[in-house]
């Protein structure tokens, strides 16, 4: 495996390709072995938005399997709304079960909850899940894809157009890395509750174990969570965040030729991100933060590819991975794609994605436990923390409401993580969680009206929905 050391040495040789002639017939692209025609990169600030480095992150990519992270985005969104739950039952269909692996291998009449599946999904990166997904939620795979689009607009997605929930190969299926930047971090900010999912490490499943493709998650070093993909066509892509201090970054390199080499690089990117970070703590002024970058190796080099190697196109449309061994998403399939994909438009100012009532609106990325502490999903949606000494109760009958949702677990973890960043205001609070027709309230209780009023300005002030609730009777 190559060393950081070497990443950054080594980088140096990467090509900016501005653009690639293509006749007029449909033929796949075609590029010579040496040249970094499918890499893209961007490293990012998860709190702020800020583009700390970018490489090529307009072009339009292939996102392989992590399409799947809009998949698992609109699931939280429904589920957030009450549309779906949790213990769903899906029965997979005929279309599912035909998906090519990376798959569970259920066949089609067999049920799975929904539950598990998002898992299979976000861990195994199983294809026949995501589609099976896409057939609960939109009820087939046009309409869901159809809303795939949509939400990336409503995000401020302008490079990425969807046709399938699982990534498999077609020419149509397009993103860029800043648009995979900012999917990552609406996850984090629309539905940290449900963050979990894609920073479990392992899964068990039907007597078997089931490790994440995402190896940098095993690594430690503050990774906890998103999504690897791979395809002939695209490369070995991977969306990955991490947390150090009191800093999350997100980084997204696409097109690596091999997950060795991919995962180095995306360490070497994430290292020299918090690296800058640390300075700016220091005082130091750093007003261009690509040039921080550009001094310490990454994207300078016309030359051809050095010790990191990305994966180029052949003739037919093949990949060519340099180790058969290192593919992360299983199968490796023909590439489909015989048209270029088009080229980048300007881009338009990103909207931020603020509906009514949504919990929560802009939150800092460090916004769960689970997302900082990267533990599995597993322990912290089935497993009850053992409470700690509880302080001293304020005597009162007035309540602060964070949040309502479908699932009784997550109603408790989103008020423990709210507890945690806000441990001046609850202090002396009870967590409550009320059972209301279906919808669990996530209630701090047992406040008098002014630490109430004063608690919810608090929250209010760092973007965080909550209502001051009478005392009842």
């Amino acid at each position: 495996m190559l060393t950081i050391a070497l990443i950054r040495r080594g980088f140096l040789s990467l090509a900016l390709i501005a653009g690639l002639a293509f006749t007029p017939a449909a033929t796949p692209p075609v590029a010579q072995s040496g040249d970094n025609t499918r890499y893209a990169a961007i490293v990012v600030d998860a709190e702020t938005g800020e583009v700390l480095f970018a490489r090529n992150a307009d072009a339009r990519r292939y996102p392989a399997s992590i399409t799947k992270l809009m998949t698992l985005y609109l699931t939280f969104e429904s589920l957030s709304k009450g549309d779906v739950k949790l213990t769903d039952t899906l029965t997979i269909s005929i279309r599912a079960a035909s998906e090519p692996p990376s798959k569970l291998g259920l066949a089609a009449g067999q049920t799975i909850s929904l539950d598990n599946a998002m898992r299979a999904t976000a861990v195994r990166s199983a294809n026949d899940m995501a589609m099976a997904i896409a057939e609960h939620v939109g009820g087939s795979n046009d309409r869901f894809a159809a809303r795939m689009t949509q939400k990336a607009r409503e995000l401020g997605m302008t490079q990425t157009v969807y046709v399938n929930p699982n990534g498999l190969p077609d020419s149509r299926q397009i993103t860029s890395a800043r648009d995979l930047s900012i999917l990552a971090r609406a996850i984090m900010r629309d539905y940290p509750q449900y963050y979990a999912y894609l920073g479990q490490h392992d899964w068990a499943y039907n007597g078997r174990d089931y490790r994440n493709t995402n190896g940098l998650l095993h690594t430690g070093n503050g990774y906890d969570g998103l999504k690897t993909g791979y395809i002939n066509a695209s490369g070995f892509n991977l969306a990955a965040s991490a947390v150090r201090g009191d800093k999350r970054l997100i980084t997204i390199v696409l097109g690596g030729r091999s997950t060795a080499s991919r995962n180095a690089h995306v360490a070497a990117l994430m290292d020299t991100g918090f690296e800058l970070e640390r300075a700016r703590d220091r005082g130091q002024s750093i007003p261009i933060t690509q040039a921080f970058f550009e001094q310490r190796g990454f994207g300078l080099s016309s030359s051809p590819a050095g010790e990191v190697q990305f994966a180029s196109i052949t003739s037919t449309g093949a990949a060519v991975p340099n180790n058969e061994a290192n593919r992360d998403e299983g199968t490796a399939y023909a590439a489909l794609a015989r048209t270029p994909a088009p080229r980048p438009e300007p881009r338009a100012p990103a909207r931020p994605a603020t509906r009514s009532g949504q919990l929560p609106a802009d939150l800092p990325a460090d916004v769960t436990a689970i997302l900082n502490g990267g533990r599995s999903p597993a322990a912290t949606m089935t497993r009850t923390t053992a409470p700690r000494a509880a302080p001293a109760r304020a005597s009162g009958g007035w309540a602060v409401q964070v949040g309502a949702f479908r699932d009784e677990t997550v109603a408790r973890n989103w008020l423990t993580e709210v507890q945690r960043r806000f441990r001046t205001q609850f202090s002396s609070a009870e967590r409550t969680v009320v059972d209301a027709e279906g919808w669990f309230r996530s209630r701090f209780t047992g406040m008098t009206e002014q630490s109430a009023q004063a608690a919810c300005e608090a929250l209010a002030a760092r973007s965080v929905t909550c209502m001051v609730v009478r005392p009842q009777g």
